[in-house]
């Protein structure tokens, strides 16, 4: 026989089992641009495609807007557009809570976790319900003002309007990519080139990063493109990129992501080998340290390799600060109780947007605290619908040592189970954003948790007194650093002075859309002089704040970084001037919407004060 026909059929045998994984596969979107080729494989006009905007909206993690209001809220995100095609900055967008890298700099920013796998960069999220389930063949995203934060689009296989919730749901990543910086603020409809997926879906979730971005990202729809047969891919293929092969093999071998831990964690027979080479002759200090810098799924793989790494990747030093976030729709108790033995002598855990839709049960969470939350410094549960009385319980007696606890969106938990936070006497930083902490609860805190220097209280909507909750403050918790009373609708200028009085080491105050106060009672006043520590200062969309608020902060709070007016009538250029000639370590100053402050005045101070980042945001 020739040897041709040999190296033919080999050929022959390659180019079918390609096939058959991009068949299996389908497209992966849009590649990275490094890799990315083209081809001109397509879906088959089976059957008519559906067009339709999202019906609801489920679930998310921050928000601009008030809870009990429309504007800069998620829930904008629901149905037709409002805006597009206009573009600027309107109320009847989707706005999430932060842009920039402002929040990093401030006094509450935290410190990252470690292991964090470069391709997870989502800052917030926000789910979106639609009628009909479909396989999705478009995904557009309508942005009206600042666009380019938009990272991950992920589709979901449970269909939230369901009489019967499936015993396993499963996430599927549509398209993903890094954080961009858009030339310019207009609006624009983006449809990223979005994978094929197996299953149909009316759920679909978009995670977001900001830090790039000049300002806050809107929103103002999404529309679902889709059809109800599954298609079948054309195998007309013009090239098959030999990395995507490689990767795609890695994935059968190995597994995605968080499911490693449930199979590799648990695999305990090992190969043996005769020798490990010179490996085995490093200190285990240096092995250790070496492994610090791989993932939580690299470790899983890499415990299989031999009894010397297996030893190695189980040590519960290699866990003393675990995040599991970036695998938050594969984690579930199963993963819990595999990771136990590892994580008994952790000090940070981050278990933000993981655990919902059943995933994690609060029997399972228990189990996980009572065997490795005796160390436990710093607890992150944001978003943990799973959460209820039962774990707060469980988490202020497994957690002793507990110093940090973030239970942002946590808006499930009930009114009545935040009384057991006040039994963690060692709590220095407490994060209650968007939560349903009522008033009596967060005196018993206040009262017990003396060692608080970062508080967290932003759109609280059940606290009723918010002048007894700042006396409380003032008079118990002398240490505080930063607090965020943002949307607080009830504070005036008597529990202003209380705060002010009690709790002189503060360095961040938010009292953004607080429209009780009033600076002719002379509140902020009060508070630039009572408070020279002050770094960032947000007054948002208060229209009373005025030229000597300003000249104040400017004679006292010299060490300011971050000011916000957004929205005041009453500033002029000649006490901004000021203030920039006094405040030297000025980085961010927010005039948005201040009517005496125009582009001439703004391009002025730019000029002149080149280090500061000066927002002027307008509306078209």
């Amino acid at each position: 026989m020739s040897p041709v026909f040999p190296m033919l059929t080999v050929l022959s045998m390659f180019y079918y089992m390609c096939l058959r994984r991009r068949a299996r596969t389908a497209t992966r979107g849009e590649m990275n641009s490094r890799r990315a080729i083209e081809s001109n494989t397509r879906a088959l006009p089976i059957n008519v495609e559906i067009v339709q905007y999202a019906k609801e909206v489920l679930d998310f993690s921050s928000h601009y807007g008030s809870e009990n209001s429309m504007s800069y809220t998620m829930w904008n995100l629901a149905g037709i557009p409002n805006v597009y095609p206009s573009s600027g900055d309107f109320t009847q967008t989707a706005v999430f809570r932060t842009y920039g890298t402002w929040w990093d700099r401030c006094p509450s920013a935290r410190l990252p976790f470690k292991r964090t796998p470069p391709t997870f960069c989502s800052q917030d999220y926000v789910e979106l319900a639609f009628e009909e389930p479909v396989y999705p063949t478009a995904v557009h995203i309508l942005e009206t003002y600042h666009p380019g934060a938009v990272v991950r689009i992920l589709a979901c296989s449970a269909n939230p309007y369901s009489q019967n919730p499936p015993a396993e749901v499963r996430w599927e990543i549509l398209w993903s990519e890094a954080p961009t910086k858009v030339n310019g603020p207009q609006a624009r409809q983006f449809t990223p080139c979005i994978k094929q997926i197996n299953f149909p879906t009316n759920l679909i979730r978009l995670e977001v990063n900001s830090s790039l971005l000049d300002y806050y990202t809107e929103l103002d729809a999404v529309v679902l493109h889709g059809v109800k047969e599954r298609p079948v891919l054309s195998l007309k293929t013009s090239m098959i990129d030999m990395n995507d092969i490689d990767d795609e093999e890695d994935e059968e071998k190995y597994g995605c992501g968080m499911d490693t831990l449930n199979k590799q964690f648990s695999v305990v027979t090992l190969r043996e080998w005769p020798t490990n080479g010179y490996f085995d002759k490093l200190p285990y200090e240096l092995i250790q340290l070496i492994l610090s810098h791989l993932t939580v799924p690299d470790l899983c793989r890499l415990a299989q390799t031999c009894k010397l790494l297996y030893q190695h990747c189980c040590d519960p030093l290699q866990y003393i600060h675990l995040s599991l976030q970036p695998y938050w729709a594969r984690i579930n108790d199963t993963s819990l109780e595999y990771l136990q033995s590892r994580c008994t002598l952790i000090q940070w855990l981050n278990l933000s947007w993981t655990g919902n839709r059943g995933a994690i049960s609060v029997s399972g969470f228990s189990r996980f605290l009572k065997v490795c939350g005796s160390e436990l410094i710093r607890l992150e549960l944001s978003c943990g619908h799973f959460l209820n009385e039962t774990c707060l319980e469980v988490i202020t007696e497994m957690c002793p040592n507990l110093q940090e606890l973030n239970l942002s969106s946590c808006d499930k938990i009930p009114p009545q189970a935040f009384n057991h936070i006040a039994k963690v006497g060692s709590l220095k930083r407490l994060i209650l954003y968007r939560t349903k902490v009522e008033q009596t609860a967060l005196l018993s805190i206040l009262n017990f948790c003396s060692e608080l220097q970062h508080l967290s209280l932003g759109s609280c909507v059940m606290i009723e007194d918010y002048d007894l909750i700042a006396s409380m403050m003032g008079a118990k918790c002398k240490k505080l650093r930063s607090l965020d009373l943002w949307r607080c609708k009830n504070i005036t200028e008597s529990g202003i002075a209380e705060l002010a009085s009690g709790c002189q080491l503060l360095e961040e105050l938010d009292l953004g859309w607080c429209p009780t106060l009033q600076s002719s009672t002379g509140c902020f006043t009060n508070l630039a002089r009572k408070l020279p520590n002050l770094q960032k200062l947000f007054l948002t969309a208060n229209r009373s704040v005025c030229d000597t608020d300003i000249e104040e902060l400017a004679a006292n709070c010299t060490h300011l970084r971050q000011l916000d007016i957004l929205g005041t009538r009453m500033v002029s250029p000649a006490s901004l001037r000021k203030l920039l000639e006094s405040c030297k370590d000025l980085s961010l100053l927010d005039v948005s919407f201040c009517s005496q402050i125009d582009n001439r005045v703004v391009l002025e101070l730019n000029a002149n004060f080149p280090n500061v980042f000066i927002k002027k945001s307008f509306t078209q």
